[in-house]
């Protein structure tokens, strides 16, 4: 098994845009040619678009993007800079009037760390379309992760830096990578070793403050939160296995998040398959599992303190 890039995955291509001031962002995965794909949703509070067509009992097969997005339910928008993007190149279903491209999307809610009245719109979305073309992806403080946060369950004054991150590994040909924005209500853990990352912390004391204390003190659900990612494969796969990865690979949400799925997080996983090999469905939950977790482990080391709050590198 070798770790490699997502972007070393053929048949597709990510790219993200941000507005740094603003403290938003949103990163693309395009299959340009079409990918099967599946989703699950974990979180009481997501912000979705196109989901209910990626359940197998309904008609279309394969989608041309996911828009992962900032500016919560407003920054679904985005993903119609996506549709404008891969029209005008040509790219869709051919329903003889027009060429309709599939874009699925999730947003999380960074509205509450800089300017609420900026949010990715068609235009950062499109931009993000026209990135992808470089194919090159930075973790941390960008696209979607751009304005994330961790660690308020006792409020935002406790939080600190969430952030993007990616993984990908070959197990002798079986490629699977994650990307996932980490904006979660809850503490990012090394899914190893259980070490608390970034979290809840007490900047006066300079310490994490524990889940049970934390839990404790909680007078009302705190808001503002979500972890959204996409698992990309190249393992042949129909939209029910998509959707089973899927829900397999939220194990790597629990994993790296505590607590996670809350009813102010809207955690979802996409997964997408660019059908090239021939491999057990089981191999690639494993292996899902694993990248995403690390992933998240990625987006909050690579992450840098900005708009006050705190990153990993710094505590």
């Amino acid at each position: 098994m070798k770790e490699i890039k997502i972007t070393d995955i053929k048949g597709i291509q990510i790219g993200s845009y941000e507005d740094s001031r603003a403290a938003t962002g949103c990163t693309v995965i395009i299959a340009k040619e079409g990918a099967t794909t599946g989703v699950d949703v974990r979180g009481g509070a997501p912000a979705t678009r196109e989901t209910d067509l990626l359940d197998p009992k309904n008609l279309v097969s394969k989608i041309h993007a996911v828009m992962l997005s900032g500016g919560s339910a407003f920054g679904l928008d985005a993903c119609s800079g996506a549709m404008q993007y891969l029209e005008e190149n040509g790219y869709g279903f051919d329903m003889q009037v027009a060429k309709v491209p599939i874009v699925c999307g999730a947003s999380l809610f960074d509205l509450s760390v800089e300017n609420p009245n900026v949010r990715p719109d068609k235009q950062m979305g499109y931009q993000a379309c026209i990135n992808s073309e470089k194919n090159s992806i930075q973790e941390g403080n960008y696209g979607a992760g751009c304005g994330a946060s961790v660690g308020k369950i006792l409020g935002p004054q406790y939080a600190m830096k969430g952030g993007l991150g990616t993984y990908a590994l070959d197990l002798e040909g079986i490629q699977v990578g994650a990307i996932v924005a980490v904006n979660a209500c809850g503490n990012v853990l090394d899914y190893q070793s259980k070490k608390m990352l970034a979290g809840t912390y007490d900047r006066k004391n300079h310490q994490f403050i524990d889940l049970e204390t934390a839990m404790n003190h909680i007078r009302q659900a705190p808001g503002s939160n979500t972890t959204i990612g996409c698992i990309v494969t190249n393992v042949k796969l129909n939209k029910a296995q998509c959707t089973k990865t899927a829900s397999i690979t939220h194990n790597g949400y629990a994993l790296a998040i505590s607590p996670v799925h809350t009813m102010s997080d809207g955690d979802t996983i996409f997964v997408m398959s660019t059908n090239e090999i021939e491999a057990e469905v089981d191999i690639v939950g494993v292996l899902a599992t694993k990248v995403m977790a690390q992933a998240i482990n990625n987006a909050i080391k690579k992450a840098k303190s900005a708009y006050g709050l705190l990153a990993y590198k710094d505590v």
